[in-house]
């Protein structure tokens, strides 16, 4: 049985901002919410629990209904994405690649 996963309040707020938005510029364009599932290839009820913020639901399908819409989800444009993509993986590539637990560990405890 799985145990329930316990989202940190800042993702909450996140998510029901982005949910918020959707559903804001959905009813924007006065499109139905069948009409935007359809076109975003999700069911209605996965679309009302993106517009409910609810975090299980799948990021793909969260940002394919955004960009529908027309929201900016991090940059402007695809070509503004697409750079910070590029600086994203070059500074990752500065770090190693595994990271492995320390022999000893540091404790906060002053």
């Amino acid at each position: 049985m799985r145990r329930p996963h316990t989202f940190h309040p800042q993702t909450l707020d996140a998510a029901q901002i982005l949910g918020v938005e959707i559903a804001r510029a959905r009813r924007d364009r006065r499109w139905t919410t069948t009409e935007l599932a359809e076109r975003a290839g999700i069911s209605p009820v996965t679309l009302r629990k993106i517009e409910r913020g609810e975090p299980t639901v799948q990021l793909g399908s969260a940002f394919e209904v955004a960009t529908l819409l027309g929201i900016v989800l991090f940059a402007p444009d695809r070509r503004a994405l697409t750079t910070m993509l590029e600086h994203a993986r070059t500074r990752l590539q500065l770090l190693p690649a595994r990271v492995r637990e320390s022999a000893h560990r540091d404790h906060d405890a002053f």
